[in-house]
Parts: structure tokens; sequence; C-alpha cells
């Protein structure tokens, strides 16, 4: 492919912005100019450098490329089953995800699952995830695939949700760290920050690069697609614990991503079937939505995903995800994020009001470094590539944002993935215990005395068998008799469950999700562990043996319970 004349020039001008503004997420500008050096010095060592260098020797088709991230069909990179190979075929004309990445020289993949408490189900349209073994084999082939590239030397992107709590795409051997809103009631951004390194270690092992966390909205309203995603309600208590989270996933080796600016916590609607509107006044947002973020930003976060939300006192009537003013004058200008800017999945409701490719063209020009998710890569890419070429898609955008994509790349390159043993290490185990542990809660009853006497019988609403098994073996571990009937009652509220899933002969109710559902409950003692993974059951079951103090702060507002610490 011939290389257009005119793209060292741009170029230059790229690298000369980029290196004044830096691409790591901090604000601060140099003083004066650096001493200078051989030319092969700043390409070997820094990352703005090599990522420069190497877009001005890309054809058109490898910067269309570079900023898509699509999913694929398919648990394996290069064989995959009729029912996957079809899929494939539908969204990309291919029947592989490696072939896939060779045809449109893609910048990453997105790896996708659900379960079945999963909020964002919705357009989680397949499943890549297995098992953990599955899941290196399928990274490693992906690796292979993009090898060949012209962007070869840039690591290939693999990204996905690995949030912990109601959205976990990979479980199997994974240690399973709290939700975010139980990080929140517990308070010490040392403990998140720690579980999150943890985690960060367990994702390089298997292969992965970016993760699409943390979630840095304010839960605002009663929002159930975020819910306990968030750290809380509170934006003084959020913001160190999304700094701490960045920084833990990055300090091993993963990109973390801020999501979902502006902030869906604002917003109780779901922007995988609408557009949530934001009432909120401008002034309202910068001092309740935006602290996290830029908490983040100052933590060194090398991305911010976009969100399909309409911010009628910034952007009226223009989802974030397409706002000029939002993702270039707030996010960029004001927040001072000069990372890599991801939307929220293309494949959702407010962004196929566009085709693929108007989509793509319209989510870079707002100020997107990375298209997430789009329903047709063919579409996306073509319409990428025309748009380049008439001058709708200025050249100088789309290189700005292949350089910051290739920048976070090279940033990422130093850091050589752990062995496959890392996974469920006892230590990221004590990190996540520790963490789970403080966030037991007391909404009503006694701090200073254990709860359940005698035998206990522990119940929960349909279909929540395992965690009642996690509950049942920590109380023995504990000491606590268990037995099937006739015993205390201990009961557990999940995600989903509202009042028709209490019980008004429990001594104890526990809410393993967000606690609102608490505030109809009549138990004498009331405990929210805001998650049902089994570091939350440890933590609950040294409560309810009286072996642990319950140090947790509801991270939200419940209705007629009081929002105390046993610890205050």
């Amino acid at each position: 492919m011939s290389i257009r004349p005119h793209r060292a020039v741009v170029a230059a001008t790229a690298l000369t912005a980029l290196l004044l503004a830096g691409c790591s997420g901090s604000a601060e500008r140099p003083s004066s100019p650096a001493a200078p050096s051989a030319p092969s010095t700043p390409q070997a060592s820094d990352p703005a450098a090599r990522a420069t260098a190497l877009a001005v020797t890309l054809a058109d088709e490898d910067l269309v490329g570079q900023v898509l991230m699509p999913y694929a069909y398919g648990n394996a990179a290069t064989e995959v089953s009729a029912g996957s190979a079809a899929g494939n075929q539908g969204l990309a004309g291919v029947d592989t995800p490696a072939e896939m990445i060779a045809k449109y020289r893609l910048g990453g993949l997105i790896l996708v699952g659900f379960s079945a408490d999963d909020p964002t189900q919705g357009n989680q349209e397949t499943t890549n995830v297995d098992s953990a073994d599955q899941v290196r084999k399928l990274t490693t082939g992906l690796r292979d695939a993009a090898a060949g590239l012209p962007t070869g030397a840039a690591p290939f992107l693999i990204g996905t949700d690995q949030e912990y709590g109601v959205v976990t795409r990979i479980t199997d051997r994974v240690t399973a760290l709290p939700s975010a809103l139980a990080a929140g009631a517990a308070g010490d951004p040392a403990l998140t920050e720690a579980a999150w390194r943890a985690a960060g270690s367990e994702l390089a092992a298997l292969g992965i690069n970016l993760d699409f966390a943390p979630v840095a909205d304010v839960l605002a309203t009663r929002s159930t697609v975020i819910g306990s995603r968030s750290f809380g309600a509170d934006q003084e208590r959020v913001s160190p614990q999304v700094g701490a989270a960045v920084r833990g996933l990055q300090s091993a080796g993963v990109a973390a991503t801020l999501k979902h600016f502006p902030g869906h916590g604002h917003s109780a609607d779901d922007s995988h079937k609408e557009l949530p509107v934001l009432t909120q006044p401008r002034a309202k947002l910068e001092a309740e939505a935006w602290p996290p973020f830029k908490a983040g930003i100052d933590a060194g976060t090398m991305a911010v995903m976009s969100a399909h939300l309409d911010a009628r006192s910034v952007d009226p009537g223009t989802p974030a995800t397409f706002s000029h003013k939002l993702l270039t004058d707030v996010l960029r200008g004001q927040l001072g994020f000069q990372g890599v800017v991801i939307t929220d999945g293309m494949n959702m409701a407010p962004a196929k009001r566009w085709s693929p490719g108007e989509a793509a063209v319209r989510a870079l020009n707002a100020g997107n470094d990375l298209i997430l998710m789009t329903p047709n890569v063919g579409q996306a890419y073509d319409g990428l590539l025309a748009a380049l070429r008439d001058g709708s898609l200025p050249r100088a955008r789309l290189l700005d944002a292949v350089t910051r994509v290739l920048t976070m790349k090279f940033r990422l390159a130093g850091t050589a993935a752990p062995d496959m043993s890392t996974l469920d290490d006892p230590a990221h185990r004590a990190a996540a215990d520790a963490l789970a542990a403080a966030a037991v809660t007391v909404l009503r009853g006694s701090c200073g005395t254990t709860p359940v006497t005698g035998p206990v019988t522990v119940t929960s609403s349909d279909g929540r068998d395992h965690t009642r098994a996690l509950l049942t073996d920590a109380l023995k571990a504990a000491g606590v008799r268990v037995v099937p009937e006739g015993g205390t009652v201990v009961h557990l509220v999940g995600y989903g469950d509202g009042t028709g899933d209490l019980r008004a002969d429990a001594a104890v109710t526990v809410a393993m999700d967000t606690p609102y559902v608490l505030a109809k409950a009549t138990s004498p003692t009331l405990l929210a562990t805001y998650s049902s993974s089994r570091a939350a059951m440890n933590g609950l079951a040294a409560v309810l043996a009286g072996k642990a103090r319950p140090g947790g702060r509801s991270p939200v507002k419940v209705t007629g319970l009081p929002a105390t610490t046993c610890d205050s």
C-alpha cells in the first residue's frame, strides 16, 4: 500500500502536540523542551514517540483498523463451531476471530459473556469464555493473528468487562473480588488497591491487557443497571476508591477504563435499551458526577469510556458518545484527560440510530479513539475509510486517535504476563477476603454481640443454591452449627430481589447487592455484604459467628435505616 505524501507533516505535528500534552493521563506540561537526543533513543524508550513513528508508516486501511475493537463469535482464534462461523460471517464476513483481525487490521478485540444476574447482558450476543485455560489459549491465538500486521510491534489489545460483582466475564479459577459497592462500604482505598492489583495480575496471566473497569459512576439514583457496580452515592467517598482501583490494575500491567462518562449513575434508565437523560444542571454534574473521573485521571488511568447519555445541560439531544462538547471540551479540556477514549458498546440501542459506518465516524469526530462492539465490522471499517478519503473524518483526527491507541499499547508492552499459576493465588484470596470482611455493614441490630445463637438455617430466594452453600461452609468453618431447617434463620437476598423475596421469620436478613430492599425487612438484624462472592460469605460468617465486628458503612442511603458504622 502506498503512503500518503502529506502524512509525515501531519504525524510530526501530532507528535509535537502529544509530547507536549502527554498520553499518560497527566495534565502537567513541561516548562521547556527536552534536550536533543538521537532519533532512535525516544523511539526505543518513549511510548508516545514510538507510537508516532509507527503511525506515520501506516496505510489508510491500517489507521482505520486500529480504532476498531469489535467482539467476535467463538472460543478459539482459528477454529470455531458452525454457529460461531455463521455469527462471524454476519458480523464481519469471515469465519474466525483470527480472520477478522487480519482482514480489518484490528486494534483489539473484546471478550464477552454474561451471567444470570448481569444487567449488561442485553448487548452480549455471544460468549468467548468457557474456562481459564481456554481464555489463555484464545488470547494467545488472537495475538498470534495480529503479530503479522504492520502494527505488530505494538501489543494487540484484548479487553473485557471484569468489574467483579454482577458484571464479571471470567469466573473460572480467578479470585472473586467483592463488588465495587462493597469496597465503598469498606472505605479503605489501600484494601481496594491491593485487591485490584491481585485482579490485574490474574487478568494479565489470562492474556488480557485492558479492563473496562472501574465504574466511576456515582450512584445518585436507584439505577439497577449501575447498582452495586458503583462505589457509592457520595462522590467524596467514591473518588478515592476509583483512584485506588486504577492504581491497582495498572500496577499489574492492565489498562484501566473509567466508565461511564459523564456519569451513568445520575440516571436510573438503562442505556442498553434507551437513551437516558441527565436532567441535572451542569454545576451539579461538575460537583457530583465528575470528581471520581478526575480522581481516576489523576491516578493515571489509560482509558475512559464514553456513555450513551444525553446530558441536557451540556449538549442537549446528543448522546455523550457523539458529543464533541463532552468528550473534547469537557473530558479533555476541563478534566485534562489525554489518554484513550473508548465508546460504550456501539451495538446498544442509542448508538444504532445511525448506520455502523456513520456512527463510527461521528464517534471519532466527537473525540473517541476506539470504537467498541460495532454491530457490523465491515460497514464500520468501510464507513471510516470512505470518510477519511472524502474528508468528513479529518486525517489529523484519525491519526491523533491511532497515536493515542498505539501509545497505550506501547505503555503496556513492558510488562510480561504472569504464569497461570498466579490465578486464585492465596495472597490474592487474602486481599479479596480483607476487602470483603471490611465491607460487612450493620443497618439494624447490635454491633458487639453475636447475632445468631444455636443452630442456623440458611435460606435465600430461589436460584441461589451456590451462595447458600458458600455461607453454609463458611459458618461451619467458623464453628457454627448449620441445620437444613428449624434453626435461627439467616436469609440472603441478592440482585433483582424485592420485597416478595423477604422472609418474615428471618432473624437476620442479608443484602448481597444494593441494600435498598432492607427498608422493608422486619428482621431484628439487618446486614449488608453488597456481594455474594466466597470472600463476602466468609466475612459474613465471621460476623455471624461473633469472630469479627462489622465495620462497614452503607455507601447508599436506605429509607428508614441509619448509615452508621460499628466503628464510629
